[in-house]
């Protein structure tokens, strides 16, 4: 996913015409009409996977469940070193697998709303949660994308510097929550960790937004570099945005 990188940001006259592009907002459009439809096949497959008992058996109880929870790591880190020259076909089947396994994960949550059950996670964090809470941590989610995407999209500050920190330091969120698996469980740094990737993920949905922009116009008239970058967008906000959705859904459901 890093490895696609989009030009700098240009400054001066062509940065002031940036917002009345109708070329830019039809690409923006694209990028958004496809994580739209990639949220949507993610909720219909959750819905599935939570609600139909068969399905539920296969997704959650074998081989398949290891597919689910570690494909879309499987497929990021991969990409990393075996797609050096991305085309839109391969970063497009990329996409849409990886919206597939993580509809299919989310089906937990659907889950536990259809049934009632409750759960704990490692560090003692109790849920509980019902459709309204689901559609409430959706709403709460979708809200907060479009003012950080539209935050991205419209500031004249250069962001780049602030997304290589976020970049980094999600990285090192990362590598606290593995260590986390091995000290002894703690409810504390679990909310710590949820708490710095629903901030780094926010950053990083408006670094994006701005890296779009200038993307846009480096690649202005190559179709094939902005189908494929359409791709990466799409992915990258689709991430952020379950990210921060599964985070508000442990907030809302919580009972401690």
């Amino acid at each position: 996913m890093a490895d696609f990188q989009y030009a700098p940001q240009r400054t001066g006259a062509q940065t002031g015409d940036m917002a009345t592009d109708a070329g830019l907002r039809k690409f923006m459009l694209g990028v958004y009409n496809k994580l739209g439809l990639g949220i949507l096949l993610a909720g219909v497959l959750a819905y599935v996977a939570g609600t139909v008992p068969a399905v539920s058996e296969l997704v959650f109880n074998s081989p398949l469940s290891l597919v689910v929870q570690w494909g879309p790591v499987v497929l990021l880190l991969g990409s990393m070193f075996f797609m050096k020259n991305p085309s839109p076909l391969a970063t497009g089947i990329m996409y849409w697998a990886i919206v597939v396994m993580m509809g299919l994960g989310l089906g937990i949550w659907v889950l536990m709303a259809e049934s009632g059950a409750e759960s704990m996670t490692r560090g003692g964090i109790g849920m509980s949660l019902t459709y309204v809470t689901i559609a409430k941590a959706f709403l709460i989610t979708a809200s907060a994308f479009g003012a950080l995407s539209l935050f991205g999209y419209t500031t004249k500050r250069d962001l780049s510097g602030i997304g290589s920190f976020a970049i980094m330091a999600l990285w090192g969120v990362v590598a606290l929550s593995l260590l986390n698996f091995i000290l002894p469980a703690s409810s504390m740094m679990e909310w710590i960790i949820m708490g710095a990737v629903f901030a780094l993920s926010a950053v990083l949905i408006a670094v994006e937004t701005q890296q779009l922009k200038s993307g846009y116009y480096a690649f202005d008239g190559d179709a094939r570099s902005l189908a494929v970058m359409t791709n990466w967008g799409a992915l990258n906000f689709f991430i952020s945005f379950i990210n921060m959705f599964r985070i508000v859904l442990m907030f809302l459901s919580s009972r401690e």
